[in-house]
């Protein structure tokens, strides 16, 4: 029988004990929280089958305890009347009556004690269940801070300042080097510039000079003429 089983087994501080140390204490904690659940359904209709039980003896007894009184009130009534009989039949009813009613009344304060302890207990683990959802909302807020801590750590694992460092460095002396092939490509694209413009000047030196002289030649010529 399951009954109080969490309770009588396993103490609050015990069983957080190992919810810290689990796995998954979100899972577990649920898988308590199901089972303390069911087990409070469990003994809420245990404590509620005692209680009736404390009511039937209850209204027992106090049935008896009222007959005692009728029959001692009705026994007045017959000694009165003369007719002591019927007073005697009255006591002797009476005298059945108080036996009855001291067993009921001792069924009664044995029920009604049992009663009123699994009450406490059902009190007591419902105040339990009560805490074990506080501490579920705990856990979640403590395993997803953790859960995000620890990704945090692995993705800076591989990071450090000397990684940074270095690969910065390298950044460095490769945009060094690509500026030194800019600088070395420019001044081959002026070298090349500067020799086309010499080869361009000096084709347009030698047309000057043709013309010059076929104008020389010219004129030389017609002096002979005349």
């Amino acid at each position: 029988m399951s009954l109080f089983k969490r309770l009588r087994d396993v103490t609050m501080s015990n069983l957080y004990a190992l919810i810290d140390k689990a796995e998954d204490p979100i899972k577990m904690t649920d898988q308590y929280l199901r089972d303390m659940q069911e087990d409070l359904e469990e003994a809420e209709r245990a404590v509620a089958q005692q209680i009736a039980i404390e009511k039937r003896f209850k209204q027992q007894y106090e049935e008896q305890e009222a007959l005692v009184k009728k029959r001692e009130e009705q026994a007045h009534i017959a000694v009165g009347a003369g007719n002591l009989d019927l007073a005697r039949r009255a006591l002797e009813e009476k005298k059945a009556a108080e036996q009855k009613m001291a067993e009921f009344k001792i069924n009664y304060d044995q029920n009604k004690e049992s009663a009123d302890n699994l009450r406490n207990k059902l009190n007591e683990m419902r105040k339990q269940y009560t805490d074990m959802k506080n501490k579920r909302e705990t856990l979640v807020a403590r395993y997803n801070a953790a859960k995000a801590q620890n990704e945090i750590n692995k993705t800076m694992s591989g990071f450090s300042s000397d990684t940074a460092t270095a690969g910065l460095k390298r950044m460095e002396e490769k945009m060094l080097q690509m500026e030194a092939q800019a600088d070395a490509s420019n001044e081959l694209v002026g070298k090349n510039s500067s020799l086309d413009d010499e080869f361009a000047k000096l084709g347009s030196s030698r047309e000057v000079e043709d013309e010059l002289a076929a104008i020389m030649k010219k004129v030389q010529e017609e002096k002979s003429g005349n």
